[in-house]
């Protein structure tokens, strides 16, 4: 279930103070002392809670059978994998009793969000920042495995994918961009644009040989930033629901679609130096990520056009769209 796009959630509902104290009370938190809507909700699932041993994050009503326990297992390996901050202990009660839905608590990280920071940043600023998650991001992606796939929460191994990773990504593909067409007009030559990228890229996935983890939802609402006399850092990184085993340059894509947006290409561009620094033949890099760039692309084009958010000119067809975004990401590896 990982590796489902999911576009609601099932909301908290209402809480009262009196379970909050239960739950605190099971795990030797504290008293109880407030509690808060998040600014920035993982889908409707997160409350803040203050108590008398700290402040915590509640997770609750689980967006899919197994997903705390997903979690907590990709927070605990990246914990002892990594030095990346990550929300541990990382506590999950599969008893409904409290609340009517299993939950986690884990400790509120510190730090702020990008956007919180973003109106005061100086251009060097916004340099190091994407350094420093370029370096998360390689972090991350070290952690390699033999096959591609999620990860069954029975017993925690790796479920391959169906066929090939390429089959999965591209049906995928696939899949919402059909989708697409109940909410906008897709035209033949945008169905003949997608085949002809895909086609161009099969050898490219086809070689990949070494998995890695995949966060699956890398993007400023999911990490914290802090700074100190030393520099910024990323304080804390969270949300591990859609994480997975696959090809991590799709990490990158939500990151860079925001610099690009902002104008900012010479800083996608120094975040891609930095993460791709070792790297000698950048061709396969750049044929992949055009790929991750249209699955996003995709799926923005859908939600936007499914919401009525559309921020681009309405004449634009989807391949004249989506064709800016594949050609500006291509452009960075150049």
């Amino acid at each position: 279930m990982t590796t489902e796009i999911i576009f609601a959630s099932k909301k908290l509902g209402h809480i009262t103070d009196t379970q909050l104290q239960s739950m605190l009370h099971r795990f030797n938190l504290g008293k109880f002392v407030s509690s808060e809507k998040t600014a920035i909700g993982v889908m409707g699932q997160t409350l803040l809670v203050t108590s008398t041993e700290g402040r915590f994050v509640l997770k609750g009503n689980p967006l899919f059978s197994g997903q705390f326990a997903e979690e907590k297992f990709f927070v605990e390996k990246i914990r002892d994998r990594t030095s990346i901050a990550v929300p541990t202990p990382y506590l999950v009660d599969d008893n409904e009793d409290i609340f009517g839905w299993k939950y986690a608590i884990m400790p509120l990280l510190p730090g702020k969000h990008l956007r919180e920071v973003s109106s005061r940043l100086f251009l060097e600023d916004k340099f190091k920042i994407a350094e420093v998650i370029a370096e998360t991001l390689t972090a991350l992606h070290s952690w390699k495995v033999n096959d591609f796939g999620e990860l069954n929460t029975k017993d925690f191994s790796i479920r391959p994918f169906d066929g090939t990773y390429r089959t999965w990504l591209y049906n995928r593909i696939n899949y919402w961009l059909n989708d697409a067409k109940k909410y906008s007009t897709i035209t033949t030559e945008d169905i003949l644009w997608v085949e002809e990228l895909l086609n161009s890229a099969k050898g490219y996935f086809d070689s990949i040989t070494s998995p890695a983890f995949v966060m699956g939802d890398f993007k400023p609402e999911n990490f914290l930033l802090h700074t100190n006399d030393r520099g910024w850092s990323i304080s804390g990184l969270f949300d591990f629901t859609n994480s997975y085993f696959g090809d991590p340059v799709s990490d990158l894509i939500k990151m860079l679609i925001l610099y690009i947006d902002n104008g900012e290409q010479e800083i996608a561009r120094h975040l891609l130096s930095i993460y791709l620094h070792n790297v000698e033949e950048k061709e396969s890099y750049q044929q992949r990520i055009k790929v991750h760039m249209l699955q996003q692309n995709v799926l923005d084009w859908g939600c936007a056009k499914a919401m009525g958010m559309v921020t681009w000119k309405h004449d634009l067809s989807f391949s004249n769209w989506a064709q800016q975004y594949v050609e500006a990401v291509a452009d960075l590896i150049n």
